[in-house]
């Protein structure tokens, strides 16, 4: 008996599709474009109001950029910019200790997750102004205010991410290290740090956006330098200009370090596909 075997029609090669790294996206790169109209179109509108106004209590665009030159030029704004960055700094080394700490033991405990959980949801939603009055009744007039607000509002973020960092960690990957009987050390080196480091990075970023402004917040009420004491010393001295010149520079900055933030995030974790 003769089997009769019936070629197959030759398949079609598949197509090749655009991946989607390929394909053009115009938003993205019409973003800055957007961006830049849209702050155009503010500044216009406020010189608009200005001239509308015609009152010093709302001076014109053009002096506000007056003033923030002469502020630059003067030194000013580098050694006040110097002060605030240097307390943040120091409180984001007490948030970095704490959070690693309380972070590690939320992820390894359930016990420890429930304990800390009330209390690190309250430090991250306790408004500013509480934090910049306490700071300023406990501490007075100087820089230990706004170090322990910083740290204060920066720990809870670092906390939480370390603490799903932990929990994001392949438990077979951890019982084949106890199975070959690893040190600790090597489990915390080889294990552990490469799970956490994107979630601290992600804590950071976010941690500093909040501890940054309650820290001028703070030092708006309590402190000897500071971006955020020459805010109130213009108000004090009436000065609506420098008021807006400070506050400009107050916003430049923060985009600029929350930019380089992100992009150093993107450029050293780019092997991750989720960053959290």
């Amino acid at each position: 008996m003769t089997q009769t075997i019936t070629a197959r029609p030759a398949e079609r090669e598949p197509r090749d599709k655009p991946s989607r790294a390929a394909v053009p996206r115009p938003w993205g790169s019409r973003r800055w474009l957007v961006s830049g109209l849209a702050l155009i179109a503010a500044v216009g509108l406020w010189a608009l109001a200005a001239v509308i106004v015609d009152d010093p209590i709302l001076p014109n665009p053009a002096d506000v950029a007056d003033r923030v030159l002469a502020i630059i030029v003067s030194g000013a704004a580098v050694t006040n910019f110097a002060a605030s960055i240097c307390k943040i700094a120091a409180g984001f080394a007490i948030a970095m200790v704490a959070g690693l700490i309380i972070g590690f033991a939320m992820g390894r405990s359930t016990f420890m997750t429930s304990y800390f959980s009330l209390p690190l949801f309250v430090l991250g939603n306790m408004p500013g102004l509480t934090y910049a009055v306490f700071g300023l009744l406990i501490f007075g007039v100087g820089a230990g205010g706004p170090i322990v607000v910083s740290a204060l509002v920066a720990t809870p973020f670092i906390a939480i991410n370390v603490a799903e960092g932990v929990r994001s960690v392949d438990g077979n990957l951890l019982a084949m290290c106890h199975a070959f009987e690893r040190r600790r050390s090597d489990i915390l080196r080889h294990l552990y740090l490469p799970a956490v480091t994107t979630f601290v990075f992600a804590g950071v970023r976010y941690g500093f956006a909040m501890a940054w402004k309650v820290e001028a917040l703070t030092e708006v009420f309590g402190a000897s330098s500071g971006v955020g004491f020459m805010i109130r010393k213009a108000y004090q001295e009436f000065q609506v200009g420098d008021m807006l010149a400070w506050t400009a520079l107050f916003i430049v900055a923060m985009v600029l370090i929350e930019r380089a933030l992100a992009h150093l995030e993107s450029r050293f974790f780019a092997w991750r596909k989720e960053i959290a």
